[in-house]
């Protein structure tokens, strides 16, 4: 299979990476983040545990319309044909609506949503063609409610749930499966510095399996909606 994943480097993406690098089919994967040296290294040692894949990297920030573009035209110079499609890349500054930052909206919807977008977009007609593929879009519980220092960023999930919904009634006909998963809170670099407990948390391997999951069920069911959250409830 094709796989590509935005915000690959770290953090759930290289979780998702990892997962599925473990099959024995010697998939190709297509990563992209914003940082080059934090995704060489991911690549790096991602293929030098896993030999039997194809592990490509490509820099690309996914709120750059023409970083997307770039992105896209790479994937598509290498293979035909995008079999899974993880929108992961995101941008989380706390905040409050009526106190953030000036045009923190519009910087957060660039990555969140747009990204996922535009994305998406460039690369539907393939599998559109073979009538075949699966969008997961890592949406987050703050699409489900409302939540102090949310802000920009609650706004933006939400967002980027509707796109998700609406494409996965567009995309029935075709054939093509789009997945909404909206975590809880998972030990990412988020987290990091929080004072937080990572055992009071998820791990990022929790969600990776439950997208792998979903991923291989037969070509006749499709899981809408993966919520998964801490087991003490969110934070």
């Amino acid at each position: 299979m094709n796989i590509v994943i935005t915000g690959a480097s770290k953090g759930l993406g290289k979780a998702i990476a990892e997962i599925f690098a473990h099959d024995k089919q010697g998939h190709s994967f297509f990563l992209c983040a914003r940082n080059q040296v934090e995704l060489e290294m991911a690549g790096k040692e991602l293929q030098g545990r896993f030999p039997r894949v194809n592990m490509y990297t490509k820099t690309c920030d996914v709120g750059d319309k023409i970083a997307v573009r770039e992105f896209a035209k790479w994937i598509l110079r290498q293979t035909d044909k995008v079999d899974i499609l993880v929108n992961n890349a995101g941008t989380f500054i706390p905040g409050s609506v009526h106190n953030e930052e000036e045009g923190m909206l519009e910087k957060t919807i660039d990555v969140n949503l747009y990204g996922a977008y535009n994305l998406t977009r460039l690369l539907l007609p393939g599998m559109v063609e073979a009538r075949s593929g699966h969008i997961f879009n890592i949406c987050s519980i703050a699409a489900l409610d409302a939540y102090d220092n949310g802000g920009s960023y609650s706004i933006s999930k939400y967002a980027l749930y509707g796109f998700s919904k609406n494409l996965r009634k567009e995309m029935m006909p075709h054939g093509i499966k789009v997945t909404h998963v909206l975590p809880g809170a998972a030990f990412t670099d988020s987290w990091s510095g929080s004072g937080i407990d990572p055992k009071r948390i998820m791990e990022t391997a929790d969600i990776a399996k439950m997208v792998y999951a979903a991923a291989h069920l037969s070509l006749q069911a499709c899981v809408e909606e993966i919520v998964i959250r801490p087991q003490l409830g969110d934070l």
